[in-house]
């Protein structure tokens, strides 16, 4: 007694919504994966190869992200814009590096490779 939807039925209207949303989701995709490899092109121009770094490598440390009471300077136009040089003790990841530091700079030993640049 009454209508069975999960039946196949021949509703035309329904197969050809169907087939349009089917269509309609293939063209979302595709415009989807072009803009993607758009915005990997674009930002893959800026990028470089990050700089190996061995054991025993000498390195300088930027001091852009350091405080002014780190580094004991009064104003930050006076500071130098590297410290060091710190010998490379550890590759903790092709990222970041484990350095050498003295304990008087009180700072994290590791440190990332955009940070260091070699002496």
């Amino acid at each position: 007694m009454g209508f069975d939807i999960r039946k196949k039925g021949m509703n035309e209207k329904a197969e050809e919504f169907v087939k349009e949303m089917k269509e309609r989701h293939e063209e979302a995709r595709v415009a989807l994966v072009k803009a993607q490899e758009e915005m990997k092109r674009q930002a893959d121009r800026s990028r470089k190869e990050a700089e190996e770094y061995k054991v025993g490598d000498k390195v300088l440390i930027s001091t852009k992200d350091f405080s002014m009471e780190l580094m004991k300077r009064a104003t930050k136009k006076l500071t130098e814009k590297f410290i060091g040089p710190y010998v490379v003790k550890k590759i903790v990841s092709e990222n970041a590096v484990e350095l050498e530091l003295l304990a008087s700079l009180r700072i994290h030993p590791v440190v990332n490779v955009r940070r260091i640049v070699k002496y």
